[in-house]
């Protein structure tokens, strides 16, 4: 199961909003999802969106693989730095 970090959209007509979710790749894009990590409202701009720091590295560690724009997202917040420094720290005490 090929695992990714992306947003699904809901919102009104020309008014979206949109989840953080972790999700199979398989799964339609506002169909079923593993676990919301957190949402976006575009606009407020990427700066106000709001994530599960935890949640969001879990995934990360696990290999679960951000969309373009999930992927600005956490780099925004620093969690993607966050995580290859984990990454790093895991693959040195092996």
């Amino acid at each position: 199961m090929a695992v990714k970090l992306r947003l699904t959209r809901t919102g009104r007509h020309k008014d979206p909003f949109y989840r953080i979710v972790a999700a199979d790749s398989r799964f339609a894009r506002d169909g079923r999802c593993i676990e919301q990590i957190g949402y976006l409202d575009p606009a407020k701009g990427i700066d106000s969106a709001v994530i599960d720091e935890e949640k969001a590295l879990e995934w990360l560690l696990k290999g679960a693989t951000p969309s373009d724009t999930v992927r600005a997202v956490l780099s925004k917040k620093g969690l993607m730095a966050k995580a290859a420094e984990a990454k790093k720290a895991e693959k040195s005490k092996k």
